[in-house]
């Protein structure tokens, strides 16, 4: 796959691509909006990643989600229960694969770090060469980022019109040491905020930013840092924690002195609303999505909560919350927006009069709810179609999906949000043994949005909790504020990965199959009304391998190094 991305052996041709802004590599650059367009061909490449659920079904392997119980979801569920096959159907599919998929966004990445310096002397301001770099090496640090996480270690393609099938496969620290001078030279070169030249207004939308800004990324660096210093796999330790502080830190002075614009909302509600989509105050990076190309798999519309709620039919409805993390979420105004309230069940109740189709909603674990649809789902993926009947309203989990969405929507991702680097702060202070006051103001300020009120009167964080308990807070935190959210650059999978808790969750749902083990769901009364537990688990045992995923089958009989890795991947971490 990383040559169907980047070409076949005979790489000068593998640009020869025209649509959607692509450029001939030895045609590069022959006006200065050329430059615009390799931008856009980037962007068109992030549209085409992040749109499907199946792009980041590695994450399905935390504790928070997981894949529907339907038959026809065992290429998700590998991943998922952590035994993934080299065939696996999403990571070897093209179009909408999640292994490809990112090679062909660091391509396009490759070709603005490599080729924009040639629009200089067409007369591009030199501002806007930066802003083209910039994004190209963010973009390409994230893709990396994304790929250490499930693939371990990597070939590192830097040229866009280069691919040695002889290329060597780094070391997992080799990638990180990569990631970091990308982002670095990202931080470097990207702007505060956008518009900024005049050219590049396109790339803002209702004053909210569109392009990776600098605060895009520090946070990102920073939580690159907190990954880079936790247990697992690279356990760099204090060193780092301190240089993830300090990034984040970067953020938040920079929102508190109003050089950023971004804000946190008072209330949890608004972070996913429709309301909120476009201009987003929380989001210091996201992708939005357009109705220009229309709906489908070639379109540059999300596939939105078609993925997520039972409601639908056809066999689309791919992800579920896991009943075990839905129990231990706190209670408050962050669960009810996190969880679908109900779950609509249809042909219950009498005909409606309204023209909506008949249905009646109820609570995910009622008898009248079908067997394999019992379970919670993410309230977070919920959103109606820019040209459904009911116009622009929220989505209704008391209403039939039919009604509100034909499962394609304008919904952005929204990969990072400041409450997580009020959180990254937090645990990189905790973790070095520094009961730091700012971080526990911001460890509260975020528990206290979950819990309704931002009144500090509510407080439930102090210094004298000590460090050690405080970084587990914002651990957990940070896993409620991203839970059954699976765009986030930080998913609850990252977090349990660093922290070597993987194979914790791993254990316990094998035991729940093995010992027919089941959740009891009580009612607001205390009332046991239901005893559920996920469909399926893991069946094999732990194996400290299945921290990684395996290469695809493709790209193996392509790339001899790539066989090689596979049979030492957890002997090249350092």
């Amino acid at each position: 796959m990383i040559i169907v991305s980047f070409g076949t052996v005979s790489c000068n041709k593998f640009l020869e691509e025209h649509p959607n802004g692509k450029l001939s590599s030895d045609k590069v650059f022959t006006k200065k909006e050329d430059l615009y367009s390799a931008q856009y061909a980037l962007q068109e490449r992030l549209i085409m990643f992040s749109k499907h659920a199946l792009t980041f079904i590695p994450w399905f392997a935390g504790d928070d989600v997981a894949t529907h119980s339907a038959s026809n979801k065992w290429a998700m569920r590998e991943f998922d229960v952590m035994t993934v096959t080299d065939m696996n159907a999403y990571m070897v599919n093209t179009s909408t694969g999640n292994w490809p998929n990112l090679w062909k966004v660091i391509k396009a990445a490759n070709y603005n770090i490599n080729y924009a310096d040639k629009a200089l002397p067409l007369g591009a301001p030199q501002a806007d060469v930066d802003v083209a770099k910039g994004a190209g090496y963010f973009w390409r640090a994230y893709c990396y980022f994304y790929l250490v996480r499930a693939w371990g270690p990597l070939p590192l393609i830097l040229q866009s019109d280069e691919l040695d099938i002889s290329a060597p496969v780094y070391k997992v620290s080799e990638v990180f040491d990569q990631i970091v001078e990308d982002l670095k030279k990202a931080e470097e070169l990207l702007p505060l905020n956008y518009p900024a030249p005049t050219f590049w207004k396109p790339w803002s939308q209702n004053e909210t930013n569109i392009l990776p800004n600098r605060a895009a990324a520090q946070a990102t660096l920073s939580y690159v840092y907190l990954y880079m210093a936790s247990p697992w796999p690279l356990n760099y330790g204090s060193e780092y924690y301190a240089l993830a502080a300090n990034e984040a830190k970067k953020v938040i002075d920079g929102c508190e002195n109003n050089t950023y614009y971004y804000k946190m909302y008072d209330n949890f509600s608004q972070i996913h609303s429709r309301a909120e989509n476009w201009k987003n105050l929380e989001t210091i990076l996201y992708i939005p999505y357009h109705e220009a190309t229309g709906t489908g798999d070639g379109s540059q519309s999300a596939r939105g909560s078609i993925n997520d709620i039972h409601d639908c039919s056809g066999g689309y409805n791919d992800v579920v919350a896991e009943i075990g993390y839905w129990i231990d979420f706190p209670e408050g105004d962050r669960k009810e927006w996190t969880y679908a309230p109900v779950t609509f069940v249809r042909d219950l109740g009498e005909p409606h009069t309204d023209g909506t189709r008949r249905g009646e909603a109820r609570p995910w674990w009622h008898n009248d709810v079908p067997v394999l649809e019992r379970q919670p789902t993410s309230r977070k993926m919920a959103f109606t179609q820019w040209d459904n009947a009911r116009g622009n309203l929220e989505y209704n989990h008391w209403l039939d999906f039919s009604d509100q969405t034909g499962g394609w929507s304008l919904q952005a991702r929204l990969m990072i949000r400041l409450p997580e680097v009020y959180l990254f702060y937090a645990e990189a202070m905790f973790r070095q043994g520094i009961a730091d006051a700012k971080a526990v103001e911001l460890l509260n300020k975020v528990r206290n949005r979950a819990n309704g009120s931002l009144d500090p009167a509510r407080n439930i964080y102090n210094a004298g909790m000590g460090a050690s308990s405080l970084a587990e807070a914002a651990y957990d935190e940070h896993g409620w504020e991203v839970a059954c959210y699976y765009p986030s650059m930080a998913p609850r999978f990252s977090d349990q990965q660093r922290m070597n808790r993987l194979k914790e969750h791993y254990d316990w749902r094998k035991k729940m199959q093995d010992d027919n083990l089941f959740y009891t769901i009580k009612d607001d009364d205390g009332n046991v009304v239901a005893q559920l537990r996920e469909l399926y688990g893991p069946v094999d045992a732990w194996s400290p391998e299945k921290m990684y995923a395996p290469y695809p089958d493709p790209d193996k009989r392509a790339i001899p190094s790539l066989v090689e890795a596979e049979k030492n991947k957890l002997n090249l971490i350092k």
